[in-house]
């Protein structure tokens, strides 16, 4: 009988690095053909664009595959498996497939499809990764207000008082196998250590935690696990094995046009204020600069931007800057995209 095909599932919340990990992965795959499966919550591509037109040896677009018709763990049957069924019935398929989740996506539907006759013989879910931004656990990003939450927990402990932040990131603790506190350069070792308390009730028994920045991990530490997570499915627990709904009413996107951009500095310091002035969770995209010849890359979680240059502009490329916008339901959409075009 062939082996199966191993898979490995990224998972972790928005901004949190796992783009940048994978990058990582393919600069240093050493002869292994890997394959892509990208989601992402927003309209515009950014995270593919991130990876095929990076120019990185090794890596061609047939290999990086994109799913955009919503979030993986809402659309398994519609997309993922016609998608990941096409990538193991290729003449040469890839020796491992990397799946990089929406980072409000619900890593446990996706490791349940692994259990279906359609792949359960063909491929295998080598290990879950869950990336993690240190920074922005810290700073307690991931409750809508972690002052009043812990006050009313305080008050009566028999309250659930969870944001949809707080429950997504449990869900993606809960069912990893590796945890990988990125953004360590951010934290000293005093907060790092309490992040690593913070999270340590969310994780299962002898989980993995190793700590990077950029995501600059050897591929050893991430790949070739042999843990066959699909079979393991009952010690990886999720608020909505009760058979509650899993939804994303509370997340919205915008897409934002705006031009050329000769000041990218003013730029960054009107993506922080309005990331500050209405709760803004991620913001990333593309940025044209007039007379440059690369294209800059901004990155945005909560009031910590991040800007570089990637790659030259290519020569049939609409020079253009759009940025995708994510925040919780009922943001001001009107007034975030007029502040960042002001």
């Amino acid at each position: 009988m062939a082996k199966k095909i191993p898979a490995t599932v990224v998972t972790g919340f928005l901004g949190a690095g796992k783009t940048s990990l994978i990058r990582h992965m393919i600069e240093n795959a050493n002869g292994r053909r890997l394959a892509f499966i990208i989601n992402e919550f927003g309209d515009l591509g950014v995270d593919r664009e991130l990876i095929t037109g990076c120019g990185i040896e090794g890596c061609e677009d047939e290999d990086v595959v994109e799913l955009t018709n919503g979030c993986i763990c809402c659309t398994v049957a519609d997309d993922f498996l016609p998608t990941i069924a096409a990538l193991l019935d290729r003449p040469n398929p890839p020796d491992h497939i990397v799946i990089e989740t929406s980072g409000l996506a619900l890593p446990k539907p996706l490791i349940k499809a692994f259990g279906w006759p359609e792949i359960r013989t063909r491929a295998t879910v080598d290990g879950v990764i869950a990336v993690v931004d240190v920074a922005a656990v810290a700073a307690g990003l991931f409750a809508t207000d972690p002052a009043a939450v812990d006050a009313q927990r305080a008050a009566d402990p028999n309250l659930d008082h969870e944001s949809p932040l707080e429950e997504l990131f449990e869900e993606q603790l809960g069912s990893a196998d590796v945890v990988v506190l990125n953004k360590t350069d951010l934290v000293d070792a005093a907060t790092l250590a309490r992040v690593k308390a913070e999270m340590a009730p969310h994780l299962r028994p002898a989980v993995r935690i190793v700590t990077a920045v950029s995501g600059a991990l050897d591929p050893a530490v991430l790949l070739g696990l042999d843990l066959a997570a699909e079979d393991d499915l009952d010690t990886r627990p999720s608020h909505h094995d009760d058979g509650h709904e899993h939804d994303h009413d509370d997340f919205a996107s915008i897409v934002v046009d705006l031009g050329e951009i000769a000041d990218p500095a003013a730029l960054e310091a009107r993506i922080k204020q309005v990331a500050t002035r209405h709760d803004i969770l991620r913001v990333k995209g593309f940025v044209a600069v007039p007379d440059k010849a690369m294209r800059l890359i901004v990155q945005g979680v909560g009031d910590r931007v991040q800007r570089y240059f990637d790659r030259p502009w290519e020569p049939n490329e609409i020079r253009t800057s759009r940025l995708v916008v994510i925040g919780q339901t009922g943001f001001d959409a009107e007034a975030v995209t007029a502040e960042l075009r002001a």
